[in-house]
């Protein structure tokens, strides 16, 4: 049995940004102030947890509680929300992702997760935008974790807890931080390029980088073969 687990942003959803601006626009209308930058790579670890305590502590030398995260968590669904509701062409399906996820789910042979750096929340409304069945998925979000490995083993653990030990377990991402986190972890990946730069995540030893999900076949050797990252 193999557990294949999928970012979001950038890999199964894709918004041109459209939601790190809503982050940003939310933190803005919260706290008055202007969101340093939404250039993920500037802040210590790529997850939602991270990133708004680092913005807090800069701002305002504290550590934000958790009702305060949650508070914000729930205004930041809210405006993604609204922004989908006023252009109904953001936060598209990446080209057959829905298909792709179906295909695996009916195979016996895989488990799928879902690891995101975002929190659990905003993840679900954004695969709900693109119809990808949610409840059929072992999700693990930023809450409560501040690394991605945190998140990633998270899933593992779900995972192992419902369906035992696996023969292998691949990361499908699009990012650099998601070359960083499956080399750190041993994990075999598959790159996700939606606008086609496929050269950017090889570059960074990816083995296999794809365009889309349009090749299922494809897609699934990759499953099958792929190695980490070198």
């Amino acid at each position: 049995m193999i557990l294949i687990i999928f970012d979001v942003d950038g890999t199964l959803v894709f918004s041109e940004k459209k939601d790190s601006q809503c982050f940003a626009d939310t933190y803005q209308a919260v706290y008055g102030l202007p969101f340093p930058t939404i250039d993920w790579r500037k802040y210590p670890h790529v997850s939602d947890t991270t990133i708004f305590k680092t913005v807090i502590q800069e701002h305002f030398n504290r550590v934000p509680d958790e009702a305060e995260e949650e508070n914000f968590r729930q205004q930041f669904v809210t405006n993604i929300i609204k922004s989908r509701a006023q252009a109904p062409t953001e936060f598209k399906e990446v080209p057959y992702a829905k298909q792709t996820i179906d295909k695996l789910l009916k195979d016996e042979r895989f488990v799928i997760g879902i690891a995101t750096g975002g929190w659990k929340a905003p993840a679900i409304v954004k695969l709900n935008f693109v119809n990808i069945p949610v409840d059929k998925l072992i999700i693990t979000g930023a809450d409560g974790k501040v690394t991605r490995e945190d998140i990633t083993n998270e899933t593992i653990a779900k995972a192992k807890a419902q369906h035992g030990e696996f023969n292998r377990i691949v990361y499908v991402g699009d990012a650099i931080w998601d070359v960083t986190t499956t080399r750190n972890m041993g994990l075999p990946l598959i790159g996700i390029r939606r606008k086609g730069d496929i050269e950017f995540l090889e570059k960074l030893g990816t083995q296999l980088v794809l365009k889309d999900f349009e090749n299922y076949a494809t897609f699934l050797e990759g499953v099958l073969n792929v190695g980490v990252p070198v």
